[in-house]
């Protein structure tokens, strides 16, 4: 089982994305984010099962896609790097992942 370590940047993400749910809909970010942690969570048993990010395809980095955001990780053999969580409408840039651990 794989060792998942969330980023101080990518908590902050998905914390940003939340509150900008919550505007409208309080209980839609409550249930977004419990999404997000319950999709990142199966990283532990499945830690490559995310699929390759189609902007850099021959890195170490992965995605899990769940609606409404893209969540960029790093597989090291033994741990699982949460890395930047971004709204699915955004482009990426590449700055978010080059500080990775």
């Amino acid at each position: 089982m794989a060792q998942l370590i969330w980023t101080e940047p990518a908590l902050s993400d998905l914390d940003a994305i939340a509150d900008y749910i919550a505007l409208d809909k309080s209980d839609a970010a409550r249930a977004f984010v419990q999404r997000v942690f319950s999709q990142i969570e199966q990283l532990q048993e499945h830690p490559e099962s995310g699929s390759i990010v189609r902007e850099l395809p021959n890195s170490p980095y992965r995605q899990i896609v769940e609606p409404q955001c893209r969540v960029f990780y790093r597989f090291d053999g033994t741990k699982v790097f949460v890395l930047h969580v971004m709204r699915g409408e955004m482009r990426l840039r590449k700055q978010p992942l080059r500080h990775s651990p």
